[in-house]
């Protein structure tokens, strides 16, 4: 179904602004449920050849596939949906003992341990990474198991799992920056290259914070993309 609807927009059936056909015709169309057809638009989207709007529908944006993997942010879902469409390989783990420049970072105190990864991230769409993410953990969780290697879950939903914690509150930065020797070697490409850093910070119910990740994107391989849809617009 992804393919066809591929082939259908790269081919001018639809046009850049055209709406696909809503949710419910597809399932007619293509005989097919409305779990289906979602996980055929998010490779749409994935391709960076429509764009999901709440209220409007699915709408070509382009009509040339892209390599580069699209990330969609609409809710605290979106970021546990992030990590089952991509996998992380977590390459190295390590209890350090923060600096108090590092404790500033992490909300902690100077000689608190955390748990520190490295890893890389991918799309199915390229071999090369999209991202190189280090993580912290807060030290009440660095016992963690089974977190190295290839993963397809987000490290604080094993959090979740393990120690019986709950996201209830993600806060994002982003901000253009330039990858260090160690990121482009890990990334494949020149030191010094543009990137695109995106910095989370998970927390709990008491506002604690239990884990944050700082990732590093090249300019080609990644796009963010967000929706705001004004409420209680006046008739």
């Amino acid at each position: 179904m992804a393919n066809t609807l591929i082939n259908e927009i790269t081919d001018g059936k639809y046009q850049i602004g055209d709406l696909l056909p809503t949710e419910q015709d597809m399932c007619v169309q293509f005989g097919v449920s409305r779990f289906t057809v979602r996980e055929a638009l998010k490779k749409l989207v994935q391709s960076g050849l429509v764009t999901r709007q709440p209220g409007v529908g699915s709408k070509v944006i382009s009509t040339q596939m892209t390599t580069a993997y699209s990330q969609n942010i609409m809710d605290i879902s979106d970021f546990y949906r992030y990590a089952t469409d991509t996998s992380l390989v977590i390459q190295s783990s390590e209890i350090i003992t923060i600096t108090a420049e590092q404790a500033d970072m992490l909300e902690g105190s100077a000689g608190e341990t955390w748990l520190f990864l490295i890893g890389n991230r991918f799309s199915e769409k390229s071999e090369l990474p999209i991202s190189y993410t280090e993580i912290w953990i807060n030290p009440a969780f660095r016992a963690i198991k089974g977190i190295m290697g290839k993963r397809s879950e987000a490290i604080h939903s094993e959090i979740e799992k393990q120690f019986g914690e709950t996201v209830v509150k993600v806060e994002q930065t982003i901000t253009a920056t330039s990858l260090t020797k160690k990121q482009a070697n890990a990334l494949q490409v020149k030191s010094g290259s543009p990137s695109l850093c995106i910095a989370r910070k998970y927390r709990n119910r008491k506002g604690e914070l239990i884990e944050l990740s700082i990732s590093h994107h090249p300019e080609t391989r990644f796009s963010y993309n967000s929706v705001f849809v004004k409420n209680n617009i006046p008739a």
